[in-house]
């Protein structure tokens, strides 16, 4: 019998070191779309004002349903009828699901910073490009060999390069930015169209070239850990836009889409890669016009916020969704949270768990792993 125990517990670690079977995740963000529309699809009120909906008639035609549930799923019908329908999610709180965020501010970079590194750093307190001290998880696995050159970040927001520390991470970030080392003449043609098109904003570019990048490197390169982050519904949604705000989230459902359907088609990838979709802070909802901000009641009381008549901040802003599926995922569909929110301080850990590895070997402050999500 002794002969045998060798052997036994070395298939054993082989069995255990990817005990949940994926190889890849990928991670995608919506830059502050709300759970409302997530859950309840477009809003009546602000869809039917034309201050903030001058194309009210097309964005009715094509979302308005009497079901809250209809109104989602038009919106958003890969995320519904796919992601939803085959793994799990969490945040709508009509419904006693909740999701949040746990650091103290409510915008952007802390929003990214928590997901990313799965720690809430009190000293990342603005959006202001400031070399992130913290590790993302990309950038963590890339100290493993077995991850090395193997992870890459494509984003909107010009500074997606800060928070992933590019002058110190190995991680391969194309962030506003065309490429710099163009690798074929279709990403040649991607540089041009960039900067031929007009932006409407100054930090942000327009998402279809952030999608067009991204799948251009993963169907080259093949990534293990791959994040695309899309902004358009959160700068739409500040500079009032709701039409707009409606029309890129479901542009946004549809990239989704096209990434998992490409992952489907490649070998390493099909049925071996988990797909993680959450947002970075949520928005406001009372008052009607508080939809287009998101600020906790500590940053909108500092100097220059622009914010200062929400006296308690803006409510709700906190709130976030998330949906996951892939193997070794749990079919649970919706999460109920009969007590506090899953936060999102825990989801870099997840991830981390989904391809065999354990947090604490890389960074025992992390949040931890969201128990409920695995199979």
């Amino acid at each position: 019998m002794k002969q045998f125990l060798p052997l036994f517990f070395l298939l054993f670690s082989l069995l255990s070191a990817n005990i949940y079977g994926a190889d890849n995740v990928v991670l995608i963000t919506f830059d502050g779309l709300r759970w409302q529309e997530v859950f309840s699809g477009i809003d009546e009120n602000l869809a039917t004002l034309q201050d903030y909906s001058p194309q009210s008639d097309r964005l009715m035609q094509r979302f308005w349903n009497e079901s809250p549930n209809d109104r989602a799923e038009a919106l958003l019908p890969f995320i519904h009828q796919t992601v939803f329908t085959q793994g799990s999610y969490a945040g709508n709180r009509r419904d006693n699901s909740c999701a949040a965020v746990s650091n103290d501010w409510y915008f952007s970079y802390p929003g990214y910073s928590e997901i990313l590194t799965g720690v809430v750093n009190p000293s990342i307190d603005s959006n202001n490009k400031v070399p992130n001290t913290e590790a993302t998880f990309l950038e963590l696995l890339e100290r493993n060999s077995l991850y090395s050159e193997q992870t890459a970040a494509f984003a909107s927001w010009d500074v997606f390069p800060f928070i992933f520390n590019v002058e110190r991470s190995a991680v391969h970030v194309n962030a506003f930015s065309t490429e710099a080392n163009p690798a074929d003449n279709h990403e040649i043609f991607l540089n041009k169209l960039q900067n031929d098109i007009p932006t409407p904003w100054s930090t942000v570019r327009n998402d279809a070239f952030t999608h067009q990048y991204a799948l251009s490197y993963l169907r080259r390169e093949k990534p293990k850990v791959l994040f695309i982050s899309y902004g358009e519904t959160d700068d739409f949604a500040h500079d009032g836009k709701y039409d707009e705000y409606i029309f890129a989230a479901n542009r946004t459902d549809g990239f989704i889409k096209e990434i998992w359907s490409t992952l489907q088609s490649i070998d390493q990838y099909r049925d071996n890669t988990v797909l993680f979709i959450t947002v970075d802070h949520g928005r406001g909802e009372e008052p009607l016009q508080s939809w287009m901000h998101h600020s906790s009641l500590q940053a909108t009381t500092r100097a220059n916020s622009g914010l200062a008549q929400y006296t308690e901040g803006i409510v709700g802003s906190e709130a976030t969704w998330f949906a996951v599926m892939g193997p070794g995922v749990a079919r649970n569909g919706q999460i109920q949270t009969e007590e506090g929110c899953i936060t999102s301080n825990r989801i870099a850990a997840t991830l981390m768990e989904f391809l065999g590895e354990d947090y604490r070997d890389y960074n025992p402050a992390m949040g931890a792993p969201i128990q409920v999500l695995f199979d």
